[in-house]
C-alpha cells in the first residue's frame, strides 16, 4: 500500500508540474524578473521601492541579487507582489517526469551494478552476449524501482 501511495504522489505531483515549461524554455532574462517585468511595466525602481516599502537602493541590490541567483523568495515574492505579480516557484524534472527521473536513474544504477561482473566473466571468456547484458540490465533496473526508493540515490 505504501508504494502505491508513493506512486499515486509522484502522479500528482507530475501532473501539477506540467503546468510549467521545461527548464530549457524559460530561461531568466538577462537582469532578473524582477528588473525585465519593472522596465515593462514603465515603472523606476524608486517607484517600485515606494510600492514595496522599501528605498530605490534597495531595489537596486534586490535586482542585483536576483541576477546573480542569490535573492531570497521571500524577497523576490515582496517585490513580485508590489508590481501586481506572484512568484511561480516550482522545481521541474529536466527531461521529462518524476517517473522518468526514477526510470534513468535505475538504469544507470543497474548499468554501474552489473559493470564488475560483465568485466570479470569478459576476462574469463564467459561474457554474454549483448542482447542478455541489455535483458540482465533492464531486469535489475526494474528490480531497483520495485525496490527501496531510498536505495535509488545512494
Amino acid at each position: 500500500m505504501i508504494d502505491y501511495n508513493k506512486k499515486l504522489k509522484r502522479m500528482q505531483l507530475s501532473d501539477t508540474l506540467q503546468a510549467y515549461p521545461s527548464p530549457e524554455a524559460v530561461m531568466p532574462p538577462r537582469g532578473g524578473w524582477v528588473r525585465a517585468i519593472r522596465e515593462a511595466l514603465g515603472m523606476t525602481q524608486a517607484q517600485l521601492g515606494a510600492r514595496a516599502g522599501i528605498s530605490r537602493q534597495s531595489v537596486q541590490d534586490f535586482e542585483r541579487a536576483e541576477a546573480d541567483r542569490r535573492i531570497t523568495l521571500d524577497s523576490l515574492d515582496r517585490l513580485a507582489r508590489a508590481m501586481g505579480c506572484r512568484v511561480a516557484y516550482a522545481l521541474v524534472p529536466e527531461g521529462g517526469t518524476l517517473d522518468d527521473l526514477r526510470e534513468r536513474r535505475a538504469d544507470a544504477l543497474a548499468e554501474a551494478l552489473l559493470q564488475p561482473t560483465d568485466h570479470s566473466m569478459k576476462l574469463e571468456a564467459q561474457g554474454v552476449s549483448a542482447a542478455e547484458r541489455e535483458r540482465q540490465r533492464k531486469l535489475l533496473a526494474e528490480s531497483l524501482l520495485r525496490g527501496s526508493a531510498r536505495k535509488l540515490w545512494q
